[in-house]
C-alpha cells in the first residue's frame, strides 16, 4: 500500500512539473514568435537589399515559435490524460524540436557570414537601381535617414556610380529641409559616413539575439523529455502494481 501511495505521489509531482514545463514552453514559443516577427519588421528595409534567404531565416524562427506554442497546448492535454504512449510520443516530438531549434539557430549564424560577404555587392546594385526602382528608392532613403549615413562606404559612392547619380536628399542631415538649406554638394550639409558597416552592425546584432534565443531554448526541451518519460514510466509502474 505504501509503495502504491508513493507511486501516486510521484505521478502527481511529475504531472505538476510537466504542466509547469508546458506553460514555460508555450511562453518560450510565443517569445520566439514575437522576436522573429518583430525582427523581420524592424529589419525589413535592410533585409530586402541583402542576400537572398535573410528574411526566410527570421520567418523560420517565428514559425518554429508558433509550432512550439501550439504543441505546448496539446501537451497539456497529453499530460492531463496521462496516457504513456502519448507521453512517449510527446518526448520524441520534443527531441525533434530541440534539433530543429539548434538547426535554426545555426543557420541564422551561418547567414551572418554570407551576409558579410554579399551585402556590399547587393547594396551597390541597389544604389545603381536607385533612380529606376521605386521600392529600392524608398528602402535606401529609409536606410540613410534612419542610420545617418550616405552611400555604401562613403557619400562619394553616389558620384562614382555609372551613370553618375546625384547625392540623394536623404543624405541631408535635415531630410525635410528645403533646397536652400541642404546643399548635397556641401559636405557640411550631408552625412559623409557610408551605410555598409552601420547596416551590418544593426543586422548582425539583432540576428544575434534571434539566434541566441533559438539555441538557448533548444536545450530546454531536454527537461521536458526527461519529465515526460519519467511520468510515462511511473504510470506504467502504477498500472502494473494495481494488476499485481
Amino acid at each position: 500500500m505504501s509503495k502504491r501511495l508513493e507511486t501516486v505521489a510521484t505521478m502527481t509531482c511529475l504531472k505538476t512539473l510537466l504542466m509547469l514545463f508546458n506553460f514555460i514552453l508555450w511562453g518560450s514559443g510565443m517569445l520566439m514568435l514575437c522576436i522573429g516577427i518583430w525582427m523581420r519588421i524592424q529589419l525589413r528595409d535592410y533585409v530586402n537589399m541583402s542576400v537572398q534567404g535573410s528574411g526566410s531565416a527570421l520567418l523560420a524562427i517565428a514559425c518554429l515559435g508558433a509550432v512550439l506554442s501550439v504543441a505546448a497546448i496539446l501537451a497539456c492535454c497529453c499530460t492531463a490524460r496521462g496516457h504513456p504512449a502519448l507521453l512517449y510520443l510527446y518526448g520524441a516530438f520534443l527531441a525533434v524540436v530541440a534539433l530543429l531549434e539548434l538547426g535554426a539557430g545555426a543557420s541564422v549564424y551561418a547567414y551572418r557570414t554570407s551576409l558579410n560577404e554579399g551585402f556590399d555587392q547587393s547594396l551597390n546594385e541597389s544604389m545603381a537601381a536607385y533612380e529606376k526602382d521605386e521600392s529600392i528608392h524608398t528602402h535606401i532613403d529609409v536606410m540613410q535617414t534612419t542610420l545617418h549615413c550616405c552611400g555604401s562606404r562613403s557619400y562619394l559612392d553616389w558620384e562614382e556610380m555609372i551613370p553618375r547619380i546625384k547625392v540623394p536628399s536623404s543624405c541631408c542631415k535635415e531630410f525635410n529641409a528645403s533646397a536652400d538649406k541642404c546643399d548635397t554638394n556641401n559636405r557640411n550639409d550631408i552625412y559623409t559616413e557610408g551605410c555598409y558597416n552601420r547596416v551590418l552592425n544593426l543586422i548582425n546584432s539583432n540576428i544575434g539575439v534571434v539566434a541566441g534565443t533559438a539555441i538557448g531554448v533548444a536545450f530546454f526541451p531536454l527537461m521536458g523529455i526527461f519529465l515526460a518519460c519519467c511520468l510515462a514510466s511511473n504510470i506504467n509502474k502504477a498500472e502494473y502494481e494495481q494488476v499485481a
